[in-house]
């Protein structure tokens, strides 16, 4: 600023030393901060990926569904069965004769979504009465949301079903209430078996020879899927399967208990004909067919068994493997 005089009045202009610069009073403080984190793509309004979650949600809303009834949670490929993505932990079964086959299974499902305008065929007939006879809710949509349900390669024909989570007992709860029964336990447990055409036959041959429940580690295993559950041809609905979150310490738990771990492996050290504890409370465990049992589960067996087979067969797949010694056991417990 100048005085009257033409000259700048004292104080007005700030002098700067040699290489100084004169700063901004942090006016620009706010700017230097910077904005934060990128939000999330499904959080960004104008994101293609916050259309497609919202989208989801109202589809979830509009579907509702039943819970408390035990389900097999289906997985796989096109015309079989698939993860949802509503958020939840359901799956949906997907394809016109999946879809039959699973109701006449009786495979727990909360909701058949069914395409508009679809042509009633034989096999779409039997799904809606099925659905009806069984109090299952039946919506009819559009086949943009069967597209999104079945996913991306999926193919649904029109049909999809809703199948909630499978509902799993604690190893050591399942013991208590067979104990309670006044029974003997006999269980069987699964070792990196990943089939689940091979835990529906277990599930089917544990129902058959008096067993009372299926045991599968959460982790690297199969667990109660549509398949499984088709396979076992209902068993599932009468044999409750455990989940251990650690198998080698659910048999450690189980064996403090007074329960006999049984391992099958070829090159066991006991033969299975003729055992001589088939009498006490057991859990008969099967490694998968590849690897066999895995080494810390080896060293918890109280026995590890083998089963005689001819020298032109290699081995014996998981589901057999236990179904011929649940057999054995159950003959010699009868004598």
């Amino acid at each position: 600023m100048k005085g009257s005089s033409g000259k700048p009045r004292a104080g007005a202009v700030r002098k700067k030393g040699k290489g100084q610069k004169v700063g901004t009073g942090g006016h620009s403080r706010k700017a230097l901060e910077g904005k934060g984190p990128t939000p999330k793509a499904e959080d960004r309004p104008y994101h293609q990926a916050h259309k497609r979650k919202a989208a989801a949600e109202r589809a979830a809303a509009k579907s509702g569904g039943r819970g408390g009834q035990r389900p097999g949670a289906p997985r796989g490929a096109s015309g079989a069965a698939r993860r949802a993505k509503s958020g939840d932990e359901s799956e949906i079964v997907t394809g016109r004769n999946a879809v039959v086959e699973a109701l006449r299974t009786r495979i727990p499902a909360t909701t058949l979504y069914i395409a508009a305008r679809i042509e009633m065929d034989d096999r779409v007939k039997e799904a809606v009465k099925v659905a009806t006879n069984r109090g299952i809710p039946i919506l009819e949509v559009m086949r943009p949301e069967l597209d999104r349900l079945a996913g991306e390669g999926g193919v649904h024909q029109g049909l999809a079903l809703k199948v909630p989570p499978y509902e799993y007992a604690h190893p050591v709860d399942l013991l208590d209430e067979v104990i309670d029964s006044g029974e003997t336990p006999l269980f069987v447990a699964l070792d990196g078996v990943t089939d689940p055409r091979n835990l529906g036959a277990i599930i089917r041959s544990t129902a058959a020879f008096g067993g009372q429940g299926v045991i599968v580690p959460q982790r690297r295993s199969v667990g109660v899927t549509a398949s499984a559950w088709k396979t076992s041809a209902g068993a599932a609905a009468r044999v409750p399967v455990a989940m251990a979150s650690n198998l080698t310490q659910s048999l450690k738990a189980l064996k403090e208990r007074g329960v006999f771990v049984l391992g099958l492996d070829g090159g066991g050290d006991v033969s299975l004909p003729g055992l001589d504890f088939a009498d006490r409370p057991i859990v008969i465990v099967v490694g998968s067919e590849g690897k066999g049992l895995s080494r810390l589960v080896t060293e918890t067996c109280d026995a590890v068994v083998s089963i005689p087979i001819s020298a032109a067969t290699e081995s014996l797949n998981a589901g057999i493997a236990a179904s011929v010694t649940l057999y054995e056991i159950a003959k010699l417990r009868a004598e």
